[in-house]
């Protein structure tokens, strides 16, 4: 069983930065695709940032490009998404999910992938 634990959420005033972070209790965490959700209150939940298996490839949200940035930590088994220039409708409660299915990255990215795994969630609230 995959457990995700996020952190690092919090009240931050728009135009200011957070960091969360993910941390993953699995044997094989490199063998993992990893992503950020995101449910704004009254909102379905929305994809926001994917990183394959070692890291070299990443896929943004056209809403949080040039903003966000995701990484992961194979060694550590964690994943993080920096997130600068905050707006008040980033406000949401962010979700770190994984899938360790043998599939490719342009399944990851399609729009359509369903991961396996979610963690609890944290929020975030941007003011304005």
């Amino acid at each position: 069983q995959v457990q995700l634990v996020e952190s690092g959420g919090g009240l931050v005033q728009a135009g200011g930065s957070l960091r969360l972070s993910c941390a993953a209790s699995v044997r094989t965490f490199s063998s993992y695709a990893m992503s950020w959700f995101r449910q704004a209150p009254g909102k379905e939940r929305e994809f926001v940032a994917a990183v394959s298996w070692s890291g070299g490839s990443t896929y943004y949200a056209d809403s949080v490009k040039g903003r966000f940035t995701i990484s992961r930590n194979n060694a550590k088994n964690t994943v993080s998404l920096q997130m600068n220039s905050l707006k008040p409708e980033d406000t949401a409660v962010y979700y770190c999910a994984a899938d360790g299915r043998i599939v490719g990255w342009a399944d990851v990215v399609s729009g359509s992938f369903e991961y396996d795994y979610w963690g609890q969630g944290t929020q975030v609230t941007v003011s304005s």
